[in-house]
């Protein structure tokens, strides 16, 4: 006895959904740039499913199958959606790794990263300026 029709439309569906939507999609493939750097895309996927359906009463007996039980035909379908946004890459080379992300708080966040660099600099510039106004006064 074969399953119920719900089960091909939910296994058709998932199979689709499984070929398009693999590791591959998420981390995608390392890019090679000539300075040597590597660039891997990273993604965020979200994908939504439903299936449903119904048997209909048949008032004719055409629909008996060999055991005598009456056969309601069945009505039904499904469907997927599948969403990739990209959310960073990851740039390795030059003896780092750094992430950049794909967003509209990434200058924000950039300044903070870059925020130590600058105030050690700052400091050495002001260090620089002290010494060389302490010479000039004596």
């Amino acid at each position: 006895m074969d399953g119920h029709p719900i089960e091909s439309l939910i296994k058709t569906s998932m199979e689709s959904i499984k070929e398009m939507v693999d590791v591959n999609t998420i981390v995608g493939d390392a890019v090679e740039t000539p300075d040597g750097s590597v660039i891997i895309p990273v993604s965020r996927v979200t994908f939504g499913f439903a299936a449903g359906g119904g048997e209909f009463d048949s008032k004719s007996s055409q629909n008996a199958d060999k055991g005598g039980q009456q056969k309601l035909p069945f009505g039904g379908g499904s469907g997927a959606g599948v969403s990739v946004q990209p959310v960073a890459f990851m740039v390795v080379g030059q003896g780092q790794i750094r992430l950049l992300p794909v967003t509209q708080s990434a200058m924000i966040e950039r300044i903070i990263d870059v925020a130590p660099q600058i105030l050690d600099q700052l400091k050495s510039i002001l260090k620089k300026n002290n010494e060389s106004f302490t010479v000039q006064a004596r």
